[in-house]
């Protein structure tokens, strides 16, 4: 299956990254919103990235144009009836992923279409069963910022086929030009799984008072030769993100070194979510 044809659910900080690799690769590209001021948004964030890659040379200006010319957006996911790989970006809200999927479902006619999500720890097998081809659902977990991130986990569920396993792995890597690795359907997936717990546990210890932020970062950095310590890659990932993941690992496995601090959902509860609203841990 040759895959021309894309799609992305959501023009967040991940839907918008996602949608720029897909460009890029020379994809066509379909961004679906829910209203025409998130589409905009989106638009821009794509735009303002692509500006910041030619600024630093590792994009030409056709190249640019280019890529924006490949990307269209839309509020009607009727517009994505002929789509070959529709990718799910939605904010981590499992009801709200499965009712995308099941409306996917009804909508894109392709028979060897495929249909992923993004998400960074929720099962993929309930999305899976939301639809009529199981088989065909995948979970393509893409890393912030994607546009630079090389690693994409490829996560398959009990029912996914193999042989949509491996044409995405091989899409992953010879047309986005990413490294893909493989993983079982299980809380947290492999990057999340060993991850979150660490970040949870550096959250701990400063909720605790064993230590300031910049000196649980600098340690594990000078220490651990770690390029970022846990405080401020928690910023970075998002502490929405965090906390989503770490519900629902702990939700799932019942491991107490998952368990969300009581700091981090304040801080969620503050709207303090980090890199993506300026302030999180620290301040942007």
């Amino acid at each position: 299956m040759s895959i021309q044809r894309t799609a992305v659910i959501g023009s967040g900080l991940m839907g918008a990254g996602i949608a720029e690799v897909l460009a890029k690769s020379g994809l066509d590209v379909i961004v679906r919103e829910i209203n025409d001021e998130a589409s905009a948004a989106g638009r821009a964030r794509i735009e303002k990235s692509l500006a910041r890659a030619v600024e630093k040379g590792k994009l030409d200006a056709q190249a640019r144009d280019e890529a924006m010319g490949r990307l269209r957006f839309t509020t009607d996911i009727g517009e994505l009836a002929d789509r070959q790989l529709v990718i799910e970006a939605a904010s981590e809200n499992e009801a709200i992923k499965k009712s995308i999927f099941a409306e996917l479902d009804t909508v894109v006619t392709d028979p060897d279409a495929i249909i992923a999500s993004n998400t960074s720890s929720m099962p993929i097998i309930r999305f899976a069963q939301s639809t009529s081809r199981p088989e065909r659902v995948l979970g393509v977990h893409f890393f912030n910022p994607a546009p630079v991130q090389p690693l994409v986990e490829i996560v398959s569920s009990v029912l996914t086929a193999d042989s949509v396993r491996d044409s995405v792995t091989e899409f992953v890597a010879e047309v986005l030009g990413k490294n893909p690795i493989q993983a079982q359907d299980r809380p947290g997936f492999i990057v999340n799984a060993l991850l979150i717990p660490y970040l949870c546990s550096a959250i701990r210890m400063l909720e605790a008072g064993f230590a300031t932020k910049e000196d649980i970062d600098a340690g594990m950095v000078g220490g651990c030769a770690h390029p970022m310590g846990p405080i401020k890659l928690a910023d970075m990932v998002g502490l929405d993100t965090c906390l989503y993941a770490a519900e629902s690992i702990y939700r799932e496995t019942g491991d107490p070194a998952a368990k969300p601090p009581v700091l981090l959902s304040r801080m969620v509860d503050g709207g303090l979510l980090g890199v993506k609203s300026g302030r999180g841990f620290y301040e942007y």
